[in-house]
């Protein structure tokens, strides 16, 4: 296990003991002092930055002057926006928020990866599990809802009803298949570039790892536009109605 980082350590002291309880009451083993891991810290810590800025931009919207923040928010919303009305379609506005929020934390949490020393959350198989675990209930959820539950059973069982019997079965665990995908392709992308990253630093500290740095930074970026534009895609399979 590695060595706690100071922001974990003080998670730790802060709400250690009441986190090391929960988990004790379901059977895991912890202690105070290491309730928290670090990739747990620093989601906490990159889920904190973006609801300042989401509070900053909102508290300071200006149509004559806005400031850089608005205008990276607006960017990142047109763009964002824009893809979603192509994949998801009609009332793609309802979903936004959620693929917004799914695509900036994954993009800041692989990120984390560029400061010397801090692996990225990512490259902890938990970190997108529960990605992908939250963002198959989401799609699952509204799948319901659009169409109700009997209406969404029957779109796993296919357009033939004769062949529903094997159709049905192979669509649940194709769609069960999806977290698995969603975490291994995270995860494995996210390790091989910070190992990558880790061994040209320390067999070559300067100028070539600059390069592995521009690699990681490129690594963080497609991975989190894949996580969020197969979020988009299963969330278009899910709500969309049969004519």
């Amino acid at each position: 296990m590695s060595d706690p980082l100071a922001i974990t350590r003080l998670l730790n002291a802060v709400l250690g003991a009441p986190v090391s309880a929960v988990q004790q009451a379901v059977g895991i083993q912890s202690t105070p002092a290491t309730a928290i891991s670090n990739a747990f810290a620093l989601e906490l810590l990159v889920a904190g930055g973006l609801i300042v800025f989401f509070i900053l931009v909102r508290l300071t919207l200006s149509v004559e002057k806005p400031n850089p923040a608005q205008q990276i928010a607006e960017l990142i919303q047109e763009g964002i926006g824009s893809q979603a009305e192509q994949i998801i379609g009609h009332g793609y506005e309802r979903y936004q928020s959620f693929v917004t929020c799914i695509f900036l934390f994954v993009l800041l949490n692989n990120l984390i990866g560029l400061i010397p020393g801090i692996p990225a959350p990512t490259t902890n198989p938990a970190v997108p599990l529960g990605l992908a675990l939250v963002t198959f209930l989401f799609y699952n959820f509204h799948g319901i809802r659009a169409q109700g539950p009997i209406g969404y059973l029957k779109h796993f069982a296919g357009p033939v009803w004769w062949m529903a019997w094997l159709i049905f079965p192979i669509e649940i665990v194709s769609d069960l298949a999806r977290v698995m995908s969603l975490t291994i392709r995270l995860y494995a992308n996210m390790f091989a570039s910070d190992l990558v990253t880790l061994v040209f630093f320390s067999l070559i500290p300067v100028a070539v790892p600059a390069i592995f740095l521009g690699l990681h930074v490129a690594v963080s970026l497609i991975q989190a536009f894949v996580f969020m534009l197969l979020t988009m895609i299963y969330l278009s399979l899910a709500t969309a109605h049969e004519h």
